[in-house]
């Protein structure tokens, strides 16, 4: 079984090298010494919730702490170009599903967005409450799944928000999931330059997803005049909790991140 991971604030791990000691404690020390139990000779792991790891071995356990010995330090390369989820909001916290899955499944960052269409609201005086959700969704899911870096969460985007933003983002490419596309996401993908191809490859991609009742013809108007590309993604319509992760486990496979060997 995988060794746990607990994250660290940013900058914690640094000058962390093989053989010397970092004590855990805090939340994440409680929840490993008194919630876990884990003692001494128990294999652990460390993130700084951004790109460095570490790995080692539990010396001493106890009162919501423990002491661990480095055994390996490591940055994570990064990933190129970088994948980005601008999930709708949708009724019945399926946008939740969605953020969940999509740190799981390796997403950089991910942009609430109040699309035209969606029935779901952030209501004036809960903004800060449900961003906060998102943020511990997609924490949770990445510490679940032994990700060093947890995707930050941005602040909600209406349309017009999102469309100035990325109208001023150089290297910045976006593909909107639309049901009637006939592009498949990996000509999308091949003719951005992202498979390869001799043209300048982006430097961070996002995938739209738009809301149950779909993405509007005036913001797919928006989108596209931004310079947003459309593409379909296989033959039948996936709900707004499913097509984002879909998306993402389809870029991660054509751009051949899962063919790497463990480290």
């Amino acid at each position: 079984m995988t060794a746990p991971l607990f994250h660290l604030r940013p900058g914690a791990l640094d000058g962390a090298t093989s053989g010397s000691v970092i004590l855990l404690d805090g939340a994440e020390g409680h929840h490993a010494a008194t919630v876990m139990r884990l003692a001494p000779g128990e294999e652990i792991q460390l993130s700084d919730t951004e790109r460095t790891r570490v790995s080692g071995v539990v010396r001493a356990s106890g009162e919501g702490r423990l002491r661990l010995e480095v055994r390996e330090s490591v940055i994570d390369p990064e990933q190129l170009p970088r994948l980005v989820l601008v999930q709708a909001l949708a009724k019945d916290k399926r946008d939740l599903q969605a953020v969940e899955s999509a740190a799981e499944l390796g997403a950089d960052r991910i942009i609430p967005w109040q699309a035209e269409r969606s029935v779901a609201k952030w209501k004036a005086g809960r903004e800060a409450k449900k961003h906060s959700e998102w943020a511990s969704t997609a924490a949770a899911a990445a510490k679940q799944t032994r990700r060093t870096g947890i995707p930050p969460v941005e602040q909600l985007h209406t349309t017009g928000q999102y469309v100035r933003r990325v109208s001023g983002e150089p290297g910045t490419a976006v593909i909107v999931l639309h049901e009637t596309e006939k592009i498949s996401l990996r000509d999308a993908l091949a003719q951005l330059g992202a498979l390869g191809e001799a043209v300048a490859a982006p430097q961070e991609l996002h995938l739209v997803v738009g809301p149950e009742g779909g993405i509007s013809d005036a913001e797919l108007a928006q989108l596209t005049e931004a310079g947003a590309r459309t593409a379909r993604l296989g033959v039948t319509v996936l709900r707004s909790s499913t097509a984002g992760p879909a998306a993402l486990a389809g870029a991660q496979l054509l751009l051949g991140r899962w063919d790497w060997p463990l480290s």
